[in-house]
């Protein structure tokens, strides 16, 4: 169970790291490549982080 646990605190890092670059280097300073590699990373992370969240659904209907 917590190698599934420790995988989905470092998406929700992960998740908002990006936020804080994407708003800060993207929005802030006007670069617009950070926006797209910072949206980019958000929305690989939302489906890893989907994925290990319906394993772990998966894992605690079956006992």
């Amino acid at each position: 169970m917590w190698k599934k646990v420790l995988p989905n605190v470092l998406y929700n890092i992960g998740i908002f790291l990006s936020l804080i670059v994407g708003y800060q280097y993207g929005i802030v300073q006007h670069h617009y490549g950070y926006i797209v590699s910072a949206a980019l990373i958000i929305a690989i992370f939302v489906y890893l982080k989907i994925r290990i969240l319906k394993d772990i659904r998966n894992a605690q209907k079956k006992p």
